[in-house]
């Protein structure tokens, strides 16, 4: 088993980006690995991090002289290399070495290197290989490689040069590409063709975070014959409201999207692509072979990526919205004349499977750092954890990641399982994969992600398409693409099951003429516009489950109660296959009382959300043993949910409170639901 250790940080998407991009390649490559993605600034500093990150964003935007000075500051003062004020980071960086005992160490932040160095100096030989990917192209702070490190990995030649100029040894650099998502090296089918008055021009336009005011610039856009328009607003949820208008007064030529995990085949399918000068976004178009104008850069560090575009004849570089739009227009005339000779330049310099020759490159130098015997590979560093005792993890019998994973997959028996998820696609905090990482690494059992799908008949559907609260029609395809991906990697790397759901939203005026469905278990899409008996229906015909969400009045938070379900009980209790019994902190005892099947969910839209009940089920670790047990309703039982981090006992409303001295699990439910008027036998069927 190969263990690797990424190192990254939130200060711009491309290191997280490369970060994410090279784990999934290393997890493909190679069924014999183990990675973990760790970033130190969060891990050591949490909020004073987000501030940070807050800080980043508003300097780059508001204020690009200023960055661009503090970044001439930090590639000419060797100061900031040493070390001092990183105690923290340091710590943090033995533990976790530590804790993972990496064959490899992978950087994708420039900071990292000299804490390594720092970390080592003193005390002993590095135990491990240390690979540096360089996320900058060919205006690149010596941040990077002041430190040192075993390889460097950069996107091209000229990058190359600039490192071997400024002293860095020929052999150690590696001109690979930069780590895109494994995705671009798949196939399309829906390949772009020269634009002609038959093929529309689609162009591809992300929002970033110097352009939060682009409806002049859409307007612009929209004014040039046979242009087809995709607006991708990214985590903007309240512009994706504001520019609704545009897309209904433009219908079939406007598109727009909030955050999107199909980036790649967006590129891949488009044109041409607008959007800042970042170096993740500028690498991405390069590897689908999509021009690109680039209409916003940050002094310093992105100013190598547009050279990238210009030195290439691979897009141009736009001053102002008018340019960009004359741009467009240019692309558009003469048969694509102007868009044909960009996209032969790209067919020349572009690497879409870059990303698993880094993998392939990391997971030699893991061969070579094996190679090297020594008595005690891991040497304990000066740190202490678990109430000050150093230790060596491998003397301390600690399971890792794919031993966790193996156990977990042939788990039977009391499954911690939440069947009610929200993520970003609607209104939701979290990424689908940030969903699965953070019930992956508590140990749930199965998931079930659940956006709303909205029935745009009724008069709050109509208004909620115009927000990021439910998913967009454009999306729904990719949602269950995403998921079904995220699934399999769930299971590889946590044991953990993954449905596909969705959440029906019947909203109407008043609580009693309201209901939401989830819909449990899903292959594939429903119809939000069908009523209820036939969504019902069509849920069973997949072998999915019907379940009533929060079907009773809601007592402990803010919420829109959905009493419709509740209401005409004798109209769908033949037909759902269990109602919630509890739903976050809320716990719905005329449920139990009229002895109803039943599930606890969290609801969860934010990390904070997982402290609150779940179900628990006594049964095989498969999709239809799951199903069948709820459908069954025996062997179902409810528990609060604290983990590690329990809010305060202020913050759970005082009905659902803890009991001294009994444990978080079934006897806790029972009690609590004795007490509030429930039917005891009914916590635990079977």
């Amino acid at each position: 088993m190969k263990k690797i250790l990424i190192l990254t940080a939130g200060f711009g998407d491309g290191h997280n980006a490369a970060a994410r991009n090279v784990q999934e390649a290393l997890e493909q490559t190679s069924p014999e690995v183990e990675v973990t993605v760790a970033d130190l600034y969060e891990r050591s500093y949490k909020k004073l991090n987000s501030i940070a990150k807050k800080a980043y964003l508003g300097a780059v935007r508001y204020a690009p002289q200023l960055w661009a000075g503090f970044f001439k500051l930090a590639d000419r003062s060797p100061w900031l290399t040493d070390g001092r004020g990183l105690a923290g980071l340091q710590k943090n960086l033995a533990q976790l070495i530590e804790e993972t005992q990496p064959d490899c160490v992978v950087s994708t932040y420039p900071a990292y290197g000299q804490l390594i160095e720092s970390l080592y100096r003193d005390h002993c030989e590095r135990p491990f290989r240390f690979v540096t990917i360089i996320t900058d192209a060919r205006a690149v702070n010596s941040l990077w490689y002041r430190a040192g490190s075993d390889r460097f990995v950069v996107c091209d030649e000229e990058t190359a040069e600039i490192l071997r100029e400024n002293g860095v040894e020929k052999n150690s650099i590696a001109a690979l590409g930069f780590p895109v998502s494994p995705m671009f090296a798949v196939p399309q089918k829906d390949l772009p063709k020269r634009p002609s008055l038959g093929t529309p021009l689609r162009v591809l336009y992300a929002i970033n975070t110097g352009k939060k005011k682009c409806g002049k610039a859409i307007d612009r856009l929209l004014e040039i014959p046979n242009v087809e328009l995709t607006v991708s607003v990214g985590r903007y949820s309240d512009l994706k409201e504001k520019l609704a208008r545009r897309a209904q007064e433009n219908d079939g030529r406007l598109h727009l999207l909030g955050w999107t995990n199909q980036m790649p085949q967006l590129l891949m399918r488009s044109h041409v692509v607008i959007g800042k000068a970042g170096g993740a976004s500028v690498q991405e178009a390069i590897a689908a072979k999509c021009p690109m104008i680039i209409n916003q850069v940050i002094p310093g560090q992105e100013e190598g990526n547009a050279n990238i575009i210009l030195d290439s004849n691979i897009g141009a570089v736009a001053d102002g919205d008018k340019e960009v739009a004359s741009w467009v227009e240019r692309l558009a005339e003469d048969g694509g004349e102007l868009w044909t000779q960009w996209r032969n330049q790209l067919e020349k310099v572009s690497r879409p499977d870059a990303t698993s020759r880094i993998a392939q490159l990391v997971l030699d130098e893991c061969d070579v750092a094996n190679k090297v015997s020594r008595p005690e590979k891991f040497p304990a560093l000066p740190t202490t954890i678990n109430g000050g005792r150093t230790f060596i993890p491998e003397q301390s019998g600690i399971l890792t990641m794919a031993m966790r994973a193996q156990i977990a997959r042939n788990k039977t028996g009391s499954l911690l399982c939440d069947f009610h998820v929200h993520t970003n696609y609607s209104d939701g905090r979290l990424t689908v994969s940030e969903v699965v990482d953070f019930y992956g690494v508590r140990g749930f059992d199965c998931i079930c992600i659940t956006d709303h799908w909205t029935d745009t008949r009724r008069l709050i559907g109509k208004l909620a398409r115009l927000t990021p609260l439910t998913l967009s029609y454009d999306q729904i395809e990719e949602y269950f693409e995403v998921i079904a991906r995220e699934a399999k990697r769930a299971w590889r790397r946590y044991g953990m099951l993954v449905m596909t759901g969705l959440e029906f939203n019947k909203d109407g005026p008043t609580k009693k003429s309201s209901a939401h469905l989830l819909g449990i278990d899903l292959e594939m899409p429903i119809s939000p516009r069908l009523d209820l008996l036939e969504t019902i229906t069509r849920i069973h015909s997949q072998g999915g489950l019907a379940v009533a969400a929060h079907p009773h009045l809601m007592k402990s938070e803010f919420a829109k109660e959905t009493l419709y379900l509740w209401e005409n009980q004798e109209k769908f209790a033949p037909v759902i296959d269990a109602w919630e019994i509890a739903n976050r902190n809320n716990l719905f005892t005329p449920v139990s009382q009229r002895r109803l099947p039943f599930l606890a969910n969290s609801d969860f839209h934010k990390p904070k959300h997982i402290y609150s009940w779940k179900t628990l089920l006594n049964c095989e670790k498969n999709a239809d043993a799951i199903k069948e047990c709820i459908r069954r309703n025996e062997n179902v039982s409810i528990t609060l949910y604290r983990g590690e981090e329990a809010p305060a006992a202020t913050d759970i409303p005082a009905s659902i409170q803890r009991q001294p001295g009994l444990p978080l699990g079934v006897d806790t439910a029972a009690r609590q639901l004795t007490e509030t008027g429930a039917d005891e036998r009914l916590v635990l069927r079977g």
